[in-house]
């Protein structure tokens, strides 16, 4: 049985600095350049992006930023409209490790490598929640449900995103199998969970902490190495005897194509807005951390992210190629 490890790298760095470079920044020609989030509004990267917004165009930036959703498909259909889009820096795409997931397990054409990296923001660690309705109240009794009974377990997921990645790790680390239902995002499976629609789903501090304080929603563990300072009520998933370690680390990137000095235009945007101490506060207040890497520190990590979601894959027996 594989024993379950996963952490993306930047986890393990609190702010590494702006990579050098030696390409002169250059505006694009546009009056307002869309930075496509492609899931609902609402959601934790919705969240995330938006305060990023907000900071940079107070710096009086030109162009400024608009937060476009374009939801759909998991994140893939946002994701395509840009990389399809003019490499003019007027369409900017906001991503997370489902665009390797996805890409793995077969849902998407393509991958990380079809943009331009422009900058990594922020690290969110992931939660398994559980809805009230579940019969269980612990891991450790829904790991001994599913293994009296495999797939009497329901989880909400996006099918072929983080979301399911980090459960196809649990099944293989505790030896369970479970049965998924798909949805297109965060918002629509937080709410699954919280009506009792699905007994199961990844979820982080950043969109349920009021919903684990209240007690409309359980959290049976957090995937990191330590508890969460925002939460630390919650138990690591390790500390329980299941060693899953796992989070969503999001940046932006760029249509593939896309000028150097137009790319350097917004790793600057983007770098800068990471040293403003209100955005950090009201990030960490969320649950989330800030991580500044610029576009070649953000492109490493795709590629070393990609070589280990890949690896997982094909030793749980979900990479379709």
């Amino acid at each position: 049985m594989l024993k379950a490890k996963f952490l993306t790298a930047a986890a393990s760095i609190a702010c590494a600095g702006l990579m050098a470079t030696t390409a002169n920044a250059a505006a694009p020609n546009c009056s307002t350049a869309q930075l496509v989030v492609p899931w609902a509004a609402g959601g934790d990267t919705d969240i995330v992006f938006r305060l990023y917004v907000e900071t940079i165009n107070k710096t009086g930036i030109k162009p400024q930023l608009q937060v476009v959703n374009v939801a759909g498909q998991g994140g893939i259909q946002g994701a395509a409209q840009v990389k399809d889009a003019k490499p003019d820096g007027c369409s900017i795409i906001a991503l997370h490790e489902s665009v390797i997931t996805s890409f793995l397990t077969g849902r998407a054409k393509f991958n990380h490598e079809a943009f331009e990296p422009v900058a990594v923001v922020s690290f969110t660690p992931s939660i398994v929640g559980s809805s009230t309705k579940a019969p269980f109240k612990s891991l450790s009794q829904m790991i001994a449900m599913s293994k009296e009974k495999p797939e009497s377990v329901t989880v909400g997921v996006t099918l072929g995103s983080t979301s399911h990645f980090i459960f196809l790790l649990l099944e293989d680390a505790a030896g369970i199998k479970l049965r998924y239902v798909s949805y297109d995002g965060t918002r629509e499976r937080n709410t699954a969970l919280l009506s009792g629609n699905v007994m199961m789903g990844e979820t982080n501090v950043l969109s349920a902490k009021q919903y684990i304080e209240e007690g409309t929603l359980l959290a049976l563990g957090i995937a990191t190495e330590e508890r969460d300072p925002v939460i630390p009520m919650v138990q690591t998933l390790k500390e329980q005897g299941v060693n899953v370690l796992y989070g969503l680390t999001r940046g932006v990137a760029l249509p593939k194509g896309t000028p150097a000095d137009i790319v350097k235009f917004w790793e600057d945007a983007f770098v800068k807005a990471a040293q403003d101490p209100a955005l950090v506060k009201a990030i960490e207040e969320k649950g989330s951390v800030v991580m500044s890497k610029g576009s070649k520190g953000y492109s490493d990590f795709l590629n070393a992210s990609y070589a280990e979601h890949e690896r997982l894959a094909i030793q749980i027996g979900m990479y379709k190629k």
